[in-house]
């Protein structure tokens, strides 16, 4: 499983993908996370506000920071 964390490297994006390790890891997933920085790349995988998480290049947050049971729930 594959998280994608897009946005400015904030603490809001910090804290978006420790609450998705968090969950993963609750559910026992194997996962990989990769940080999106560059505003271009945001823009063009569609991402209008950030943060913004997804998993398997399916965008399943956006302009928020999810907490781990609500990642948990998506990916359930």
């Amino acid at each position: 499983m594959k998280f994608t964390i897009y946005g400015s490297g904030c603490s809001k994006c910090k804290q978006l993908t420790a609450n998705a390790e968090e969950a993963a890891r609750a559910m026992g997933l194997e996962y990989e996370v990769e940080k999106v920085t560059d505003v271009s790349a945001i823009i063009e995988a569609g991402i209008m506000r950030t943060p913004a998480l997804a998993v398997d290049d399916e965008i399943l947050v956006e302009g928020k920071v999810a907490a781990s049971e609500e990642i948990k729930a998506l990916l359930g």
